[in-house]
């Protein structure tokens, strides 16, 4: 075995030994395109700091900067994708070769994983299906490569430039292979092909090629405008005196290095139609990424233009196959990178075949995002829509009037955001918010309505450098304010009222008919009324003032209790939550606002063995019960009627009737009595309307014989007790006692009439008595 072949062998070998980690599925592309190769890694997997290698029987070689572009590697790092990219040429240095149809690659990947290095073997071989054309040329994003096939043939013709490269070779004093560069100035001196290569030229010989490689730039390169268009032209000649004869390869690689514009939203690439002098274009194909179309099928065909001898290719942005990439700087911005893929063929004396690789980027373009403020203000809540949002930004967090805000929200949050996805590789987020949450702000705009103010921060991350962006949307909604609803439930003792605070419920107070509900009144009456930060709850035992009481029957009866909302600058009535419920009770008493009293009494103890209180009766022994059972009866009556006393104290009206078991028991006797405000009621003692503001305080009293009730004088001697009256309510209890048949009277509530104005006010009770008759 040759030394050579061995120690080759061996670092081959070795380099596979040291490639011995699995590589995961899915984190790694390998692709055979028509003459490259291409490997695409995930960066997510591979990270910032991988580098690939490239291994053939005589070692393994770092790729780096200069290296890959001398020896027909690229490698891209696209920022708008998530993607390593390395590309390799057929003709690449490491490349195995076998009659320039079957192509070994081997490389070895380096990524740092888990604080260590580690090394993973790549390979695959690819088989080219297009013919090779006598020229071939690539224009790489980072180097040219010329291959021409390499038999020797004689042209027809010779030019100028030939005769002048043809000297300079038959005068060179070796038989070596030499290059020389030509430039449009004048021809340069020869050098050897291992000078060339030091500094960065390969020239290498296959099976049937000669392969010509430089990377841009370099010094012998020239620009040149065609067309208006800037192309690089490299024009190196091959040579080789034998004697009286010289070889002579001429070898020219000429390649659009337009940097492509931006315009209306397209990016713009052009490039001349005819690269080679002599030549004729005759098809083209224009791809993004790998695929190849000719214009009839091309995607963007109505963009790509050929006129003046030059071919014009508009990419609009949104166009699919391109990569979009954000940026924060104090606004959100974007950016867009094509991978261009064109190929031109043309004809001349023989066919020459272009390929183009030409990464294009548009400038940072600004990326406002969409805010919609989506509130129904009748749903009393905040609807905000935070829209066009690219794919590769995300929502880090948010604060709602300077509260930051977790998320995602917990479940028992009041408000809601979630992720709504887009069509266009956007996204959004819909955040609601209720008026009523505690984060958001409350003022009166009008008396009667409330502004409603959120202040929305979002905190948004460009992936994957975690930059930050801030986004700030403001929402505001006017509503009228509404009087507070209260609650109300039935219980077996009574009603119980609740309604929750709200910041604006200083506008209402809640009253019990024309009184104010106050902690006094609620104390006074009976109620039970609790207050805190939350909600004010009111219980309202039955039987206390202010139950109105109907149906009443020998089972049950209801009670309805009544609050009244009203306005606190003008008293007037805004709401009135009422609440009516169905009790049991051996007693109860109502006294109606047309002046009726229906009284539910219990008689056991006034009833005689054996007997039942249907025989009951009231003072007028013609009144007996509606109903009754073997313990209760049920009266209805009016106040005037059924013999009832009446009589005015201290400004109330008070209606007073007893039931008896028959007219001559002078034992157990309960009375009833019906109490109205006076200055509450229009129609006194008429004998044909009763008119009253509101319900009379009824109550039954069981007295014995040794403790009588005090007793009400008759309604045709009403006098009043002095001590405990006002002036003006002992001057209408003489006028009623001095004038007995007047058949109405109206109280007039506030008014003291002057006691040398009698006369007139019973003229004026006459006239009213006559008009209501």
């Amino acid at each position: 075995m040759e030394p050579f072949f061995y120690f080759g062998m061996m670092s081959f070998l070795m380099s596979v030994l040291v490639s011995c980690d699995p590589v995961p599925e899915g984190v790694v592309h390998m692709d055979c395109h028509e003459r490259y190769f291409m490997i695409a890694v995930d960066r997510s997997f591979a990270g910032d700091e991988a580098r690939f290698e490239a291994v053939d029987r005589t070692g393994v070689y770092a790729i780096t900067k200069s290296y890959a572009a001398s020896c027909g590697y690229s490698i891209a790092v696209l920022p708008s994708s998530s993607y390593l990219v390395l590309r390799a040429s057929y003709f690449s240095c490491h490349t195995a070769n076998q009659d320039d149809q079957v192509f070994t690659f081997n490389f070895n990947l380096l990524a740092r994983r888990d604080g260590a290095e580690a090394v993973y073997a790549l390979n695959k071989t690819c088989l080219p299906l297009l013919p090779w054309c006598p020229r071939e040329v690539t224009c790489e994003v980072n180097y040219m490569e010329v291959s021409v096939r390499s038999e020797i043939t004689c042209a027809a013709g010779t030019r100028k430039d030939d005769w002048n490269t043809l000297a300079t070779a038959h005068s060179s004093s070796t038989s070596d292979w030499q290059v020389m560069f030509q430039t449009d100035v004048e021809p340069m001196a020869p050098m050897s092909l291992s000078d060339a290569r030091e500094k960065g030229y390969v020239f290498e010989l296959t099976d049937s090629r000669l392969i010509f490689r430089t990377p841009y730039g370099q010094p012998h390169s020239t620009i040149s405008m065609v067309n208006g268009i800037p192309v690089e032209v490299v024009h190196a000649t091959l040579f080789s005196r034998q004697s009286w004869f010289v070889i002579m390869v001429d070898l020219l690689a000429v390649c659009s290095i337009h940097e492509g514009t931006f315009e209306d939203g397209h990016v713009v690439f052009e490039t001349p139609e005819a690269l080679y002098p002599g030549s004729d274009a005759t098809r083209l194909f224009v791809g993004l990424n790998t695929e190849l179309l000719e214009p009839s099928v091309f995607a963007i065909e109505e963009d790509i233009v050929m006129m003046n001898g030059t071919v014009q290719i508009r990419i609009p942005v949104n166009m699919k196959g391109g990569h979009r990439k954000s940026f924060a700087n104090d606004d959100l911005y974007e950016f867009y990178t094509f991978h261009l893929h064109l190929e031109q063929l043309f004809e001349d004396e023989e066919e020459t075949r272009l390929r183009l690789h030409k990464m294009l980027v548009t400038p940072l373009l600004l990326h406002p995002l969409c805010t919609q403020n989506q509130t129904v203000v009748e749903d009393h809540m905040f609807t905000v829509y935070l829209g066009d949002i690219p794919d590769d930004v995300k929502l880090l967090s948010f604060q709602l009037n300077g509260h930051e805000m977790k998320w995602p929200p917990a479940n028992t949050s009041s408000y809601t955001i979630v992720n709504v996805v887009q069509t266009n590789n956007e996204h959004g987020y819909m955040l609601k918010v209720p008026f009523d949450d505690p984060v958001v702000a409350q003022e009166f705009y009008t008396v009667h309505s409330v502004k409603y103010s959120l202040d929305i921060n979002y905190t948004l991350r460009v992936l994957p450098e975690n930059e930050l962006y801030y986004h700030s949307f403001s929402v505001s909604a006017l509503t009228d304010v509404s009087p507070p609803v209260l609650e109300a439930v039935c219980s077996e003792t009574g009603i119980t009222f609740r309604v929750h605070h709200r910041p604006f419920d200083f506008l209402w107070f809640l009253s019990v008919g024309s009184k104010a509900l106050t902690s006094e009144l609620a104390a006074q009456r009976g109620y039970t009324m609790t207050n805190d930060s939350a909600a004010l709850q009111l219980l309202v035992p039955l039987f206390t003032q202010g139950f109105q009481y109907e149906d009443i029957t020998l089972k049950g009866f209801l009670g309805t209790f009544e609050l009244l909302v009203k306005e606190r600058q003008t008293s007037a009535v805004q709401r009135s939550i009422s609440k009516t419920c169905p009790f049991t009770s051996s007693e109860v008493i109502a006294c109606s606002m047309d002046g009726r009293m229906t009284v539910l009494a219990d008689l056991s103890l006034i009833t005689p063995s054996g007997a039942t209180p249907s025989r009951s009766n009231l003072l007028d022994v013609f009144c007996g019960p509606v109903e009754a059972d073997n313990t209760k009866a049920l009266f209805s009556f009016p106040l005037n009627g059924c013999s009832s006393k009446v009589e005015l104290s201290k400004g109330d009206v008070i209606y007073e009737n007893e039931i008896f078991y028959n007219s001559k028991h002078d034992g157990e006797r309960v009375v009833v009595r019906c109490t109205y405000p006076l200055d509450g009621l229009h129609r006194l003692f008429s004998m044909h309307r009763f008119d009253s503001d509101s319900p009379g305080i009824g109550s039954i009293i069981h007295s014995s014989k040794q403790h009588k009730a005090a007793p009400l004088r008759a309604t045709t001697a009403v006098k009043t007790r002095a001590p405990t009256t006002t002036r003006s309510e002992d001057v209408n209890a003489k006028l009623l006692a001095s004038h007995g048949n007047v058949r109405y009277f109206r109280v007039l509530k506030g008014r003291k009439p002057h006691p040398d104005r009698r006369k007139g006010l019973f003229l004026q009770a006459v006239k009213q008595d006559f008009l209501y008759k």
